[in-house]
């Protein structure tokens, strides 16, 4: 009997937090908390009172019993997660496979698109260690060590000089190249180590294992899947892989370098055989390499457990010994080696940027085959968002590999006299950044020009929202200003697009020049119209300023991220964005943390309903809303239909929904809606991140909630005499239309056995792509409370106030979800008239 009670009268609100962290004290609004499971990385806190709230059942029959989740700690943690900064062209590629387009019968083009995204991803791996051979091989042993003036301003490289050396044992050029090989080398081990670590923590957190029910489908998104959150065997191969591409680039840098050599006319006959040996064999090694990155892609039906332990073991040892075999070729004794020009980089780095260009364009056109199947106007750039965002990686790598060759060219040799410098053609795309920069300021001053026509078109909405009260001019321009720039959010994708094509046709143009007239901008336009040399002179030397700025201000980030926990949770919100997908393109990425959290909350979720069968809303803020979101696809359908969502200030629509539509498309939120027992959504009109979900009628009780107003009141008031502050996207929690919602979804939740309805049916209906604007999106905030005047909010957890005894009466929407006393339920299987 006292377990039926509890059934009956026991309810748990889950809060999930955002982006940029919050404490267990403030999001439960108690200085006493205690942890009640997880560890010091993520953990469920409640407040000391709380701990046992189970077996008093009692003293929680007005609201439910606050838990928080805080997982801020996956994505800030110690001064380490400062080198995750090296890793931002992966990250960004690694999002560019989300980005796919919705498709509809198209497996063999879907799984093109994601192997184009993988070999993006390696080339972005080949471009950094190609960066670093230059740096290293090139300019420091081989350009400045074998200069006199050079090595004799940098007494470091003293021992590798001829001549400051006296022709010592590492002055021979090989050797010298050996040795700095070692720089490369250990940068690729780094990357290695650092993605094991988090390979340990992150992908081999186990999902919960359930059984498939009868009922469940996972074919309208991938999140509900058993295996999604389970990318340990790809992340394994695809680290396997990465990291002997990057070693073999070193291999190849080495044996280039001494085989140029010896196939001049009389060379040694012996090191000439070894040499072309080695380049086969680095061939032969790059196409394994991209075999094994070809060969598989991800397995989400189930969690696949498998590990290619010899694959992974020996493919980046084989590349190891090929390297150390490549040094012992480089550093052989040759009479008459000497070190002049540069070493043949130019038509590598020419390579690389051909192939990433030829990979991007490919992958636009699968992109838009794909949209074409199931077009969705939502869907950000017309479903082109994932080739511009891999196109934004590609230009973001090669601006990091050229910024550091240039800075560190300019440091060996400030006069530029001495040495020859980096490959013509990091120079080119050196000199394209102020053009680019000036696209940049352009698409800048558009948006202020928008933001100020949005504000005019504002102030008479202002007005009408906040009638009778709205006085004030100068309150009134400002929530008029918070709303135009909040709206800028929506206008993302066109810069997305602007600035990728920009890059494209910037980045194309340079590969041109620089393999056209082989020298630099400069150097190209010698003999052209004084204009244009003119015009060639300042981007150069622009171009080189500010790489050297970005450079500057790179390091300085990463170097106070280290060793200040407040700039590091800084950087903790940009990966808090751009790590919460799985590492299925790069393995090099940052880890994801959402391989943690969403089984942490599908966890909690799920044993919580099963042992003491009470109702449980999981509400979350901004970033949290979409960990709510996918932990609820995670829980099998028996306890999805236990479980309610609150969501406000959620990105869910407004972020995932246009730049990731195949996960977070109309289907996929219809389906969710339909399988959960409800879901209300929050947001307000100066929120820049959160927005409505825009489900339409066919999905049941809606979704939406009119924008609440913000601030809550304007200018003094009896139940404001201070003036009201404007929340943006936090402190929802403060609106009295935050309880509200929560005791609604609480009473929707009446003990019962679940219904059971057709809805994949209804998923169909509720799901089409571009659907109109939602009913329950109004354009006015929502009033909160009686006469236009909210009323104070109260503290999460405490008892809040009926309007009449017993439970509160649902609205008209929520009894469309139940059968009434004496009304047949639909069975498994039956379509329902609203559904048809």
């Amino acid at each position: 009997m006292r377990t039926v009670e509890r059934a009956q009268t026991t309810a748990l609100e889950l809060l999930v937090h955002g982006v940029g962290g919050a404490t267990p004290e403030k999001m439960l609004g108690d200085p006493r908390t205690v942890r009640i499971t997880g560890d010091d990385t993520a953990a469920v806190f409640r407040r000391a009172d709380d701990v046992d709230a189970e077996q008093r059942p009692a003293d929680h029959r007005g609201a439910p019993v606050p838990e928080a989740y805080v997982w801020c700690n996956l994505t800030s943690g110690n001064g380490t997660r400062a080198l995750w900064l090296l890793l931002l062209p992966f990250m960004v590629v690694n999002l560019a496979h989300w980005m796919r387009p919705t498709a509809h019968g198209r497996r063999r083009t879907v799984r093109l698109y994601g192997l184009l995204v993988r070999l993006a991803g390696l080339t972005l791996t080949v471009l950094l260690v190609a960066a670093a051979c230059e740096v290293a091989l090139d300019l420091a042993a081989w350009q400045c060590a074998g200069t006199h003036a050079c090595a004799r301003r940098h007494s470091w490289l003293g021992f590798l000089s001829p001549t400051e050396s006296a022709g010592g044992w590492w002055s021979r050029p090989g050797r010298r190249l050996a040795l700095a090989a070692l720089v490369p080398a250990a940068l690729t081990g780094l990357l290695w180590y650092l993605s094991l670590r988090t390979w340990n923590a992150y992908e081999s957190t186990e999902p919960m294992d359930r059984p498939v029910e009868p009922d469940e489908t996972t074919g309208r998104t991938a999140l509900s899947r058993p295996g999604f959150w389970y990318g340990r065997r790809l992340v394994a191969r695809l680290r396997a892989a990465h990291t002997a591409a990057g070693l073999l680039t070193v291999t190849a840098a080495l044996t280039a370098a001494g085989a140029r050599f010896d196939r001049r006319p009389g060379g040694p006959a012996v090191l000439d055989l070894l040499g072309r040996l080695l380049e086969g064999a680095v061939v032969a090694g790059a196409v394994g390499v991209v075999w094994v990155v070809c060969r598989r892609g991800r397995s989400e039906r189930r969690p696949d457990r498998a590990l290619d332990a010899h694959l992974v073991r020996w493919l980046p040892l084989a590349a190891l010994l090929l390297l150390i075999a490549a040094a012992v070729y480089a550093g052989w004794e040759r009479p008459g080696w000497r070190s002049s020009g540069r070493l043949p980089g130019n038509a590598t780095f020419g390579g690389i940027t051909l192939v990433q260009s030829l990979l991007v364009v490919v992958l636009g056109v699968v992109a838009h085959l794909l949209h074409r199947t199931r077009p969705d106007r939502r869907a950000a750039m017309r479903g082109l968002g994932g080739p511009a965002v891999a196109m934004l990686a590609c230009a973001l790598g090669g601006v990091m590999s050229g910024g550091v060759s240039q800075r560190v060219a300019d440091w060996l040799d400030g006069t530029r006299a001495s040495i020859p410098g980096p490959p013509v053609l990091l120079t080119w795309q050196a000199s394209v950044i102020p053009p680019m920069v000036v696209v940049v300021l352009a698409l800048c001053g558009w948006l202020a020009h928008r933001a100020w026509r949005l504000r005019r078109a504002e102030i008479p909405a202002v007005r009408r929202d906040y009638a009778g009260a709205a006085g004030d001019a100068a309150l009134t321009r400002r929530i008029a200003t918070v709303r135009a720039l909040a709206s800028l959010t929506d206008r993302g994708p066109r810069i997305v697009a602007i600035t990728s094509v920009t890059t494209l046709l910037l980045g194309a143009a340079a590969l041109v020049g620089a393999l056209g007239s082989g020298r630099t901008p400069v150097g190209a336009a010698r003999d052209a119209h004084p204009f244009v040399q003119g015009a060639a002179e300042t981007a150069q030397a622009l171009g080189s300023w500010l790489i050297g700025l970005g450079f500057l201000l790179f390091v300085t980030w990463g170097r106070r991220a280290y060793k200040d926990p407040s700039a590091r949770r800084t950087i903790g919100i940009l990966w808090d964005v751009g790590t919460f997908w799985p590492r299925a393109a790069h393995p090099f990425a940052p880890p994801c943390y959402a391989e943690r959290a969403v089984p942490d909350l599908t966890w909690r979720m799920a044993t919580w309903t099963r042992t003491t069968g009470g109702r449980l809303v999981i509400s979350g803020h901004s970033q949290g809303s979409v960990l709510a979101a996918a932990a609820a696809w995670q829980l099998p359908p028996s306890a999805r239909r236990r479980v309610a969502l609150l969501t406000y200030g959620s990105p869910i629509e407004r972020l995932y929904g246009r730049w990731f539509p195949a996960h977070f498309g109309p289907a996929a939120l219809g389906s969710l809606h339909q399988d959960v027992e409800g879901w209300r959504n929050l947001y307000r009109l100066t929120d820049p991140i959160g927005g409505p979900v825009r489900l339409t009628d066919a999905c049941g009780p809606e979704v939406d909630r009119a924008p609440l107003k913000d601030p809550l009141s304007y200018g003094r008031s009896a139940l404001h005499p201070l003036p009201a502050p404007i929340l943006g996207h936090s402190d929802y929690q403060a609106d009295p239309a935050f309880a509200e919602e929560r005791r609604l979804l609480l009473a929707r939740m009446q003990p019962s056995e679940p219904v059971a309805a057709d809805i994949a049916g209804q998923a169909e209906t509720c799901g089409a792509a571009g659907s109109p604007e939602p009913s329950g999106v109004a354009r006015g905030p929502a009033s909160s409370g009686a006469a236009g005047e909210p009323e104070p909010s109260r503290p999460a957890g405490k008892p809040e106030p009926t309007g009449a005894p017993g439970v509160p009466a649902q609205r008209p929407q929520d009894d469309e979800r139940r059968p009434r006393d004496g009304e047949r339920r639909p069975a498994d299987g039956e379509r329902t008239a609203e559904s048809t």
